[in-house]
Order: C-alpha cells, then structure tokens, then sequence
C-alpha cells in the first residue's frame, strides 16, 4: 500500500526528493497532480512511499 508523503511544487523539485529516498532505500512513485502519466514540469506532483518506509522517509525529511 502507497501513502501520499509529501507535495512540490514542481517536477524538479520531487525528482531530487525522489534521488534522495531512493539512495536511503525507500521506494518512490512521483504522481502528477493531473493524473496524467506525463504531467507539466510545472505542475504540483505528489510523492508517495510504501506504507512500511512511512516512518523512514519522515525521519529523512527531519535530518535534511
């Protein structure tokens, strides 16, 4: 099961969370606000982790 862990502001900006999650082995799915598979580089895009890896992607986004 996926749990929303965070929203920003633009593709960039959830490409990086996305490298750093994954380099602390937590899973990552970058969904576009839309909904469409290639959304706007500019739109809002919504990051979402495993429910198990909740609590470790939230002790990453304290420490950073």
């Amino acid at each position: 099961m996926w749990t929303k862990f965070m929203e920003t502001k633009n593709a960039y900006s959830a490409e990086i969370w996305k490298e750093l999650l994954n380099q602390c082995a937590v899973s990552v799915q970058v969904v576009p606000r839309s909904g469409l598979r290639e959304g706007s580089a500019f739109e809002i895009h919504d990051i979402y982790v495993p429910s198990g890896k909740l609590h470790v992607a939230e002790e990453i986004l304290r420490k950073s």
